[in-house]
C-alpha cells in the first residue's frame, strides 16, 4: 500500500505513522483534559432538527401549485409529495446522519400540521369540517389560504387563518384559534404515517412534533373567546391528544421523539408569567414521559436562542432523555450557564448540541466550536450527545451542488443543508474521538484540515473589507438622520417653544399636498404586479443569453406601460411600475450592489409554495451606480398626470432577508446598506419622482427574543432606516411598507422612523394592529390593508367597506390610505382587476359618505 501523504499542517512533532490520531486533536486544540481510559466509551450521534421540505429544485412548490390549479388530484400530490421524502431522508442517511428527522416535512407549514394533528380547526370552517373527524386536504389549504367557492346552493367563502413571522425570521406560519370551547382529538395521521415510511426505509428517524406548551403560546384567541382567555390555559385538554400521539408513536416502534420547545426561549409575560410555565413543562413533559415508557427516548429541542434564563432549572429536571440547545444563538455566558445546570443533572439528561448554524451559509469554524464545546461536555459526564444544526434547516438552502456561477473565493466560504449535513457528521466524530480519546479516520482529518484553511482564508481576504465604505460609514453623526424642516428645527435658537415632533411633520405634510393633490383616502397598491408565466419566461430566457438585452428590455418595458394604463383604468391615485423586472424584492437589490451576489438556486420557504432567494452579504455594501430610476422615469412619464412611486427595499429588511456575513456586527452591514439606499432616493428624487417608498417588512421580524436586547435593536435599525429616507426634500412623499407584525411592542420606534406614509398588512389581524396606532396617537398616514393578497378570495366591495368604517374608528379621514395587504406578484390578472376595481369603489363610497373639513 502507498504511503498516506501527511496534510502540510500538521506539526512535524506528530509522529506520521500514527496519523490520522487523537494527539491531532490535541495539538489543535491545546489545554482540554484527556477523559480516564477506563471511563465508557462516550457515542457522539449526528443528526438535524429538520430538513428543508421545497426539494432540491423547488418540486414541491410546483407540485402543490398545480394541485391548486387542478392540474394534479390529491392522490398525485401526496404520491409526489411521499417522492420528495423519501430521496430527503435516503440523502440524510447516506451523508452520515445518524437519526434522520420525520414529521418536519410539510405540504404548508408545520404549526398548521399541529393544529390539524390535534383538530384545532376554526369554527368558522365547519361547512368543511365536522370535529373530531380528520382533517381533510380542503379544509387544511382553506385554513391556509381562505376559500371561495360554490357547490350547487352552497356557498362556502372563508378567509384564510392570520399568518405571522416565526420568532425573527423570514419563515411565517399560520397561528391557531383557540378558545375556551375548542375541543381537541387526533385528527391527522400524518406523523404516523411519516414514521411508517422511513422504517419502511430502514432510517432510523426521530418524529418531530410542535410541543404542547410551544404550540398553544403561538396560539391566539379566536373571535369567540371570552376576553381574558388565554391558550395556555388549555394545556389539560389538548395534553392528553398529545399523550395519545406518543403512545401511537410508540407503538408503531418509534425509540425517539423530538417535541420543539423555541417558546422556552422567549421572555415569560403578565399573561404566561414564569410560575405559570414552569407548571406548564412539568406538567406537560411529566404526562409525555409517562407515555412514552423506558422503550421511547424524548427530546425537547429549543432554538433562536438559549433557554430563558428564569425556565433553565425547570427545563433542565424535565423527566426528557436529551435537550437541544442552540449553541450559534447563545452567548458564551448562557451556554455555559446552560451546560452547568445539565451537569447537575449526573448524567442523566443528555445534550443535543446545535453547533452549525442553521440559518446562515458560512461554513462552521470547526476548531473553534470544538475548542468552546469540549470543556463543557465533558464536564456533563453524559453518555447521551448529540452534535446538530442549531435549528431546522428550512431556514438553510438546499445543496451548493450547481452554483458554478459564484465567486469560486466565497464559495469556499459557504455551506447549505447538505453541507451542513457533513458538517455536523465530522464534528461528530471529531466530538467523540475528544471524548474517548481515539483516533479519527482520514476524511475527518482531511475535512478538518480544508475546514481550517478555508476559514483562515476567509479571515484574511480583502474582498469583505472596502476602506472608502467604512470611512463613509464612520462619518453619519445625527444630522445625517434629520429630514430639512427637522434640521432647521433642531438648529433654531427659538427650538425649545416649538413642538419638535409635530412641527416638522405638519411642513412636510402641507407641502406634500399642495405638490401632489391627491383626494380624501387616497388608493395605491404596495408595490408588484402579477409576473405571469410570459414574464418568468421572459426572464429566465434573458437569463440564459436566448433573448438579447434589447428584446428584454423591449418586454420589460411593455410590460411597465400596461401596468401603469390598466392601474389608470381601475382608477388609483398613486401608481407603482409593477416591478417586472425584478425577480424579487432583495435579489433584485442583492444584483446591483457591491459586497453582495446571488445563488442560482439558494431557494428557502418563506410561507406555503412561496421561496425567496436571499442575497448573500459576504463584504463591505456600497452603490457603484443608480438602480431604479430610469425605469422610475420612464414609468412616470406613461403616467397621464398621476404620481408613480419609486420603489425600494429598506435597509434592514435587505439585511433580514439575507444571509449575512458572520464577521462583524449586523448594525455595520446595516448602516453600509442605508447608505446605498440613501444615494438612490436622493438620485430618485432629483429626476422628478415625487412618491418614492422604502419598504421595511421584516424591521419586526429583527427584533430580538429578549427585551433586554431590543432597545439596542430598535436604535441602530431606525437609525438606518431614518439614515437611508432622511436625504428626501420635504415635498417627497416617503412610503414605508410592513408585514404581519405584533407592533404593539414597536409603535414607539415605528412613530420614530416617521415616514409620511406607512402600509401595514393587518387583513387577517381582526384590526387588533390598529389600536397600537391609536393608543400612541400616530400622528402620520396610514395605509392598513383591506384585503388579503395572500389568498385567492376576491373580496366584495361590501365586505371591505365594513373594514374600512372599522378602521376609522381608529384613524382621522385624512390620514386613511387604501391600499391591499402586500404586493400583488403571486396573484393572477382577473382576480387583481376585480379586486382594485373594488377597492377604489370603496375609497369613492367614503369620500361620498365623508364631509371635507
Amino acid at each position: 500500500m502507498a504511503a498516506r501523504k501527511t496534510p502540510s499542517w500538521v506539526p512535524k512533532s506528530v509522529g506520521r505513522s500514527c496519523l490520522p490520531s487523537f494527539a491531532i486533536v490535541t495539538v489543535l486544540l491545546p489545554g482540554l483534559r484527556r477523559l480516564p481510559f477506563a471511563m465508557a466509551s462516550i457515542k457522539v450521534e449526528s443528526s438535524v432538527l429538520g430538513f428543508p421540505r421545497i426539494g432540491a429544485n423547488r418540486e414541491l412548490k410546483r407540485l402543490v401549485e398545480k394541485f391548486w390549479r387542478s392540474g394534479i388530484d390529491e392522490a398525485e400530490l401526496l404520491s409526489g409529495a411521499a417522492e420528495l421524502r423519501r430521496a430527503s431522508w435516503t440523502m440524510q442517511k447516506d451523508l452520515g446522519l445518524d437519526r434522520v428527522p420525520c414529521n418536519d416535512f410539510s405540504l404548508y407549514d408545520q404549526v398548521l400540521d399541529a393544529a390539524c394533528l390535534v383538530g384545532a380547526v376554526p369554527d368558522r370552517y365547519k361547512q368543511l369540517h365536522q370535529p373530531g373527524a380528520q382533517v381533510s386536504l380542503q379544509t387544511y389549504f382553506a385554513m391556509a389560504r381562505g376559500i371561495q367557492k360554490t357547490s350547487g346552493t352552497t356557498e362556502v367563502d372563508q378567509p384564510a387563518m392570520e399568518m405571522k413571522k416565526y420568532f425573527d425570521t423570514n419563515y411565517h406560519y399560520l397561528v391557531p384559534e383557540l378558545s375556551e370551547d375548542t375541543s381537541f382529538k387526533v385528527s391527522s395521521s400524518k406523523p404516523f404515517d411519516e414514521f411508517n415510511e422511513t422504517k419502511a426505509l430502514g432510517i432510523p428517524s426521530r418524529p418531530v412534533l410542535v410541543g404542547p406548551v410551544s404550540f398553544l403560546l403561538l396560539s391566539k384567541p379566536s373571535g369567540s373567546a371570552q376576553k381574558g382567555f388565554h391558550p395556555l390555559s388549555l394545556l389539560n385538554k389538548v395534553l392528553p391528544v398529545y399523550v395519545d400521539i406518543v403512545k401511537r408513536l410508540v407503538e408503531e416502534g418509534a425509540t425517539h421523539i423530538q417535541f420543539d420547545e423555541p417558546m422556552a426561549c422567549m421572555d415569560p409575560t403578565p399573561a404566561a408569567p414564569k410560575a405559570a410555565l414552569d407548571a406548564a413543562y412539568k406538567q406537560a413533559y411529566n404526562a409525555l414521559s409517562a407515555a412514552a415508557g423506558s422503550r421511547t427516548e424524548l427530546m425537547v429541542s429549543t432554538y433562536f436562542q438559549s433557554p430563558h434564563p428564569d425556565l433553565l432549572s425547570t427545563l433542565v429536571q424535565l423527566p426528557v432523555q436529551s435537550i437541544h440547545v442552540d449553541v450559534t444563538r447563545s452567548s458564551k455566558d448562557m451556554f455555559a450557564a446552560f451546560m452547568s445546570k445539565l451537569s447537575e443533572t449526573d448524567g442523566k439528561r443528555g445534550v443535543s448540541l446545535g453547533i452549525v448554524d442553521g440559518r446562515n451559509v458560512w461554513k462552521v469554524d470547526a476548531a473553534q466550536a470544538l475548542s468552546d464545546l469540549s470543556p463543557h461536555v465533558q464536564a456533563l459526564s453524559s453518555m447521551n450527545v448529540t452534535v446538530s444544526s442549531s435549528c431546522s434547516l428550512l431556514h438553510s438552502p438546499w445543496s451548493l451542488e450547481g452554483e458554478d456561477r459564484l465567486d469560486s473565493e466565497v464559495l469556499d466560504w459557504m455551506a447549505f443543508a447538505k453541507e451542513k449535513i457533513v458538517e455536523i457528521v465530522n464534528l461528530s466524530h471529531l466530538l467523540e474521538a475528544k471524548l474517548n480519546n481515539k483516533a479519527v479516520d482520514a476524511s475527518t482529518t482531511e475535512w478538518f484540515a480544508a475546514n481550517k484553511q478555508s476559514n483562515e482564508r476567509r479571515r484574511n481576504s480583502v474582498k469583505t473589507r472596502d476602506p472608502k465604505v467604512r470611512s463613509r460609514t464612520a462619518s453619519v453623526n445625527e444630522t445625517s438622520m434629520k429630514r430639512v424642516s427637522d434640521a432647521q428645527v433642531s438648529n433654531a435658537s427659538h427650538v425649545a417653544t416649538l413642538n419638535v415632533h409635530d412641527k416638522p411633520r405638519q411642513t412636510r405634510q402641507s407641502k406634500q399636498q399642495q405638490h401632489l393633490n391627491l383626494p380624501l383616502f387616497p388608493t395605491t397598491t404596495i408595490g408588484s404586479f402579477p409576473q405571469t408565466s410570459a414574464i418568468r419566461k421572459a426572464r429566465a430566457d434573458f437569463k440564459k443569453g436566448l433573448m438579447s438585452d434589447a428584446e428584454y428590455e423591449k418586454f420589460i418595458v411593455e410590460e411597465t406601460g400596461k401596468c401603469i394604463k390598466f392601474q389608470e383604468e381601475v382608477g388609483l391615485d398613486v401608481l407603482v411600475h409593477g416591478e417586472f423586472e425584478r425577480n424579487d424584492m432583495v435579489e433584485f437589490f442583492g444584483e446591483h450592489l457591491t459586497g453582495m451576489l446571488f445563488t442560482s438556486n439558494g431557494w428557502v420557504q418563506s410561507y406555503g409554495s412561496r421561496c425567496v432567494k436571499p442575497p448573500v452579504i459576504y463584504g463591505d455594501v456600497s452603490r457603484s451606480k443608480p438602480m431604479t430610476v430610469e425605469m422610475a422615469k420612464l414609468a412616470q412619464s406613461m403616467s397621464n398626470n398621476a404620481p408613480v412611486k419609486g420603489m425600494l427595499t429598506g435597509p434592514v429588511t435587505i439585511l433580514q432577508w439575507s444571509f449575512v456575513r458572520n464577521d462583524q456586527p449586523r448594525s455595520v452591514s446595516c448602516a453600509q446598506l442605508a447608505l446605498a439606499v440613501r444615494d438612490e432616493v436622493d438620485d430618485l428624487q432629483k429626476a422628478g419622482i415625487k412618491v418614492i417608498q422604502v419598504d421595511e417588512p421584516a424591521i419586526r421580524e429583527g427584533l430580538p427574543m429578549r427585551k433586554s436586547e431590543q432597545e439596542a435593536y430598535l436604535k441602530w435599525a431606525v437609525d438606518c432606516f431614518l439614515l437611508s429616507t432622511c436625504v428626501a426634500w420635504d415635498e417627497t412623499q416617503i412610503h414605508s411598507h410592513m408585514c404581519y407584525s405584533d407592533f404593539v411592542d414597536i409603535v414607539d420606534a415605528i412613530r420614530r422612523m416617521d415616514s409620511d406614509v406607512l402600509s401595514i398588512e393587518s387583513s387577517r389581524s381582526e384590526l387588533k394592529l390598529l389600536s397600537a396606532f391609536e393608543e400612541s396617537r400616530y400622528p402620520n398616514q396610514l395605509g392598513p390593508g383591506l384585503y388579503d393578497i395572500h389568498s385567492p378570495r376576491i373580496p366584495s366591495v361590501k365586505e371591505m367597506t365594513e373594514r374600512a368604517r372599522k378602521i376609522l374608528k381608529y384613524l382621522s379621514a385624512r390620514q386613511f390610505w387604501i391600499n391591499p395587504d402586500c404586493g400583488l406578484k403571486t396573484r393572477g390578472w382577473q382576480e387583481t382587476k376585480t379586486s382594485l376595481e373594488n377597492l377604489v369603489a370603496v375609497a369613492k363610497l367614503l369620500r361620498k359618505e365623508t364631509p371635507v373639513a
